[in-house]
């Protein structure tokens, strides 16, 4: 089992330190700040989090060592950081304290073994790649030769921290190269979840995915409150009830995690019409749906940047493929479908070598927007002499003949195709 430092023994690095050792590694904490240390070795966490205490009476002495100095903790194989990442008034993260705690374990490394390094603290893409690299390198050593990094968000919720971690939903890695992911498989051995490794952008990038999507639905919930209260005569405690218990979230028919992915922006009869509907009447009674306006925006916009990444790799005189018309799977409505907009756009940039192809929707869609484009009646057909094709549908039917688009650059705007999971 690797031997482990943790530096930085707050809120993460504590629960963390300690849930190592509850799994049986022998674990090394550090922390700068002499009183919190202090606190520590005298056998009181220096902040209230359920369990910690216990684990710390358990451990201390035993599988947990404080050490005052980091050159006590040379001989480790993994150092995880788990200093602060505090905002500046510019909102940029304040990348000092990591620094510090860099530059003070590089003094002490072991140059003749791979030691890894590796960030818990909360920072945004790049900053193990770019930074932490070459705060590394500019120290004289090599990443991927000499010294391993990675990344390893950490999920943890106040109150509830030491059963996060030890029995954690999923684990993310972010690795620089292979040796450094088979030193922190290592340290999850013992884990018995699923481990997703990744690169090191990916990895820091879901932690603030997850941050953002639950900071998003607050304000979504509170928004809607205020336009309720706007509209008067809402029962804003038995609306949200009622509203949760749509099975969605219970995962049928449709799991509500569909609806958090990104694609063309969404389409059909219900959903633009009632966003439109609700965002004209809050603001006629005095409230001005910000969340629900930008809502709308975001929509409008992604079918544009999403033409513009296609145009970057495509020539005009190239035959062109678009699989899929419905605006979603097992319907044949072409209300404001993600397909006219693109082919709109594409016609207005010079691509006229348009072959559309639906399983279900093709009629209804020429019929609706007129567009003056090739149909053809199969799969096998639209694709058969294409340059390139853009997925718009997430049809099963183009996932179970994924085959057949081979050798032709493929826009899967579903992220349908290359969802390994």
């Amino acid at each position: 089992m690797p031997t482990i430092t943790v530096v930085g023994l707050g809120f993460v690095g504590l629960t963390t330190a300690l849930g190592l050792s509850e799994k049986g590694f022998q674990v090394y904490g550090f922390d700068v700040h002499r009183s919190k240390a202090e606190k520590i070795q005298s056998g009181n966490v220096p902040f209230y989090e359920p369990g910690l205490t216990e684990l710390l009476h358990k451990h201390q002495g035993r599988n947990f060592t404080l050490v005052s100095e980091l050159q006590e903790a040379a001989c480790s194989d993994i150092f995880l950081f788990c200093v602060g990442t505090p905002s500046q008034e510019s909102g940029a993260v304040d990348l000092q304290p990591l620094n510090k705690a860099l530059k003070q374990t590089l003094k002490c490394l072991d140059s003749s073994r791979f030691q890894v390094l590796c960030i818990k603290s909360t920072v945004p893409p790049p900053t193990t790649f770019a930074h932490v690299r070459k705060e590394i390198e500019d120290y004289g050593y090599t990443v991927g030769k000499d010294i391993g990094l990675a990344n390893n968000p950490e999920f943890l919720r106040e109150g509830h921290a030491v059963d996060d971690f030890l029995t954690p939903d999923r684990i993310i890695i972010g690795v620089s190269d292979n040796r450094t992911q088979k030193i922190m498989e290592k340290l999850y051995d013992f884990f018995n979840v699923s481990i997703h490794i990744l690169n090191l952008n990916t990895a820091e990038y879901v932690k603030y995915l997850s941050n953002n999507l639950l900071a998003t639905l607050i304000s979504f919930a509170n928004e809607q409150s205020m336009i309720a209260r706007a509209i008067g005569d809402i029962d804003i405690q038995k609306a949200f009830s009622v509203l949760i218990q749509d099975k969605r979230w219970f995962g049928t028919p449709a799991n509500m995690t569909t609806y958090v992915w990104p694609g063309c922006g969404f389409g059909g009869y219900c959903l633009p019409k009632d966003v439109i509907a609700m965002k004209f009447q809050s603001q006629s009674f005095g409230y001005e749906a910000s969340l629900l306006k930008e809502v709308l925006s975001i929509n409008d916009r992604i079918m544009p940047h999403l033409t513009d990444v296609f145009i970057k790799s495509v020539s005009t005189d190239s035959r062109i493929t678009i699989l899929g018309l419905a605006f979603k799977p097992g319907s044949d409505d072409v209300r404001s479908s993600p397909a006219a907009k693109l082919i709109m756009l594409l016609g207005e940039r010079g691509y006229n070598l348009l072959t559309a192809y639906d399983p279900m929707a093709a009629d209804s869609f020429q019929s609706l927007y007129g567009f003056d484009i090739n149909y053809a009646d199969t799969m096998e057909e639209a694709v058969s002499d294409s340059d390139a094709v853009v997925l718009i549908t997430a049809w099963p039917e183009f996932a179970e003949k994924a085959s057949s688009l081979k050798k032709r650059i493929v826009f899967d705007f579903r992220y349908f195709l290359t969802n390994e999971d």
